[in-house]
């Protein structure tokens, strides 16, 4: 019994690491931010 709840726990781990992975990216996931500006210094990379 405990056997098949850790398998099954593991499945669903794997098959959310593949959603997260390729299908789908929470914004708490990405690490950066989507905004285009290059800074607080304005280096002029528009």
């Amino acid at each position: 019994m405990i056997q098949n709840v850790l398998v099954l726990l593991i499945f669903i781990l794997a098959v959310g690491y593949l959603v997260t992975k390729y299908v789908w990216k929470p914004a708490f996931l990405s690490g950066k931010s989507n905004d285009k500006s290059c800074g607080s210094d304005n280096c002029g990379c528009h």
